[in-house]
């Protein structure tokens, strides 16, 4: 299965709609892909979380 999303990419967790840019990638044999972000929390807490692909979006840049 190929990456949706590719490493340094600025992308938004859909159900929050916090950006960040990906800082790793992982692949599993028994679930979807993840992708380890690193963002800005809304609480100004900056944050490394890992999230399924289904969880982002690419960011919209203006």
């Amino acid at each position: 299965m190929s990456f949706k999303h590719e490493l340094g990419q600025v992308v938004q967790v859909t159900i929050s709609g916090e950006e960040g840019h990906i800082k790793a990638r992982a692949e599993y044999t028994n679930m979807c892909n993840q992708y380890l972000i690193h963002y800005l929390a809304a609480d100004g807490r900056a944050v490394d979380a890992w999230f399924e692909e289904g969880e982002l979006s690419p960011a919209k840049l203006d």
